[in-house]
């Protein structure tokens, strides 16, 4: 799917290939004080978790990875250069994320989050997701370790899938 937008030059959405690593590191290294590994993204992309990179221009701005098993889905990362950020990249990455699991089965979705990431929470919030729990000391932070919410929406409902 590609992202659909009415603003100029609007970014388009591709399958993330090994190759896009370098740049996708670079971004996750702006955004992140505790970044993802390129190990990781590799990782991921190794084990078939469907990955998309999000370009403008012809650059990458923004990047997501999914994981599906069963019937569920989970959003692992999703991240927008914070040089374009604010302008509904996140948005349009995210939906393309939770069509992509609709396309490939999934009834649920679930993401972890940072209570302390409220741009994240409230977009994570607009698009239909609910928090359903916390995972105690999940991520690391500046002075030891922060909780992470767990949101999650449900994709069986009407219209989706």
């Amino acid at each position: 799917m590609s992202a659909v937008s009415n603003r100029p030059f609007a970014p388009t959405l591709r399958v993330m290939r090994e190759s896009d690593l370098d740049t996708v590191m670079e971004i996750e290294k702006r955004a992140y004080p505790f970044p993802w590994t390129r190990g990781i993204f590799r990782d991921c992309l190794q084990a078939g978790y469907p990955g998309r990179v999000m370009e403008a221009g012809g650059a990458i701005i923004g990047y997501g990875v999914l994981s599906l098993a069963a019937d569920e889905a989970h959003v692992l990362n999703v991240c927008v250069d914070p040089q374009h950020q604010s302008h509904g990249h996140g948005r349009d990455l995210l939906r393309a994320l939770v069509q992509l699991a609709c396309d490939r089965g999934a009834r649920r979705i679930f993401l972890e989050v940072r209570p302390s990431n409220a741009p994240a929470v409230a977009l994570y919030h607009s698009e239909g997701f609910n928090e359903i729990g916390r995972r105690p000391r999940y991520y690391p932070a500046e002075h030891g370790r922060e909780d992470a919410l767990v949101m999650a929406m449900e994709l069986s409902f009407e219209g989706m899938g």
